[in-house]
């Protein structure tokens, strides 16, 4: 068995990584019976394969983890991506909890604009009134990206997220998405508002969730290959 993670998760997931898919019973900083312990060649010590029962795969499953002899079963892959993590989160409350960010951030970015004397004009005519627009866009836009960057890479929650014991997990193995990862989320999620109409975009990318299956994915989540779970 493979001590590697399975490919295209773009990190190798850190042992004390809480968010991890783990076997069940384990717990945090267990790093025995964990297939994505590098210290452990066949995942771990115990008596069958990965540590798992004798005879059986490291979740319990038929030896080799059943079809396509990989850990998880199908070749690198698991038969169940979601196997090991916790409930995918409701679409409605994702919902409130975007809402609750896009208020923050949206409180600074006005700040900013009004700070850097943006909001200052009466506006006289159509030039100005295009370029006071602009400049709020483009600098909202800035704010949104880093914002969702940096807490998606850092712990997988934003504040409304937080709230609302949700975070987001990579999709192949249940980690933390790495910076890359989250760049990648936050870009799709947020610079196409800066060329459409704010809502409309917000609306079709993570109203996509609502009837995605299995994985209640948004866009931006299928381009980074992630999903949100609940943390409750």
């Amino acid at each position: 068995m493979s001590s590697e993670p399975p490919p295209g998760s773009g990190q190798q997931p850190p042992e004390d990584d809480p968010f991890r898919k783990r076997p069940p019973g384990e717990q945090p900083g267990e790093g025995a019976g964990s297939p994505y312990d590098p210290r452990y060649p066949g995942g771990g010590p115990g008596g069958g394969p990965g540590g798992g029962p004798p005879g059986g795969g490291p979740y319990g499953g038929p030896p080799g983890g059943g079809q396509g002899g990989g850990p998880y079963g199908g070749g690198s892959y698991p038969t169940d991506p979601l196997a090991g993590m916790p409930p995918l989160a409701d679409s409605g409350k994702r919902i409130l909890a975007r809402i609750i960010d896009i208020i923050l951030v949206g409180v600074v970015a006005v700040l900013l604009t009004w700070g850097f004397g943006i909001n200052e004009y009466d506006v006289d005519s159509d030039r100005i009134e295009a370029g006071k627009s602009l400049w709020q866009s483009v600098v909202a836009t800035v704010l949104y990206v880093a914002y969702d960057t940096f807490l998606t890479a850092r712990t997988g929650q934003t504040l409304g997220k937080k709230l609302l014991h949700m975070r987001v997990a990579n999709l192949d193995n249940g980690a933390t998405p790495s910076a890359q990862n989250a760049l990648m989320r936050s870009a799709v999620l947020w610079i196409p508002c800066f060329f459409c109409c704010f809502c409309v975009w917000l609306v079709i990318s993570g109203g996509w969730s609502f009837f995605d299956r299995p994985y209640k994915q948004g866009l931006h989540d299928k381009a980074a290959k992630t999903v949100v779970v609940s943390t409750n």
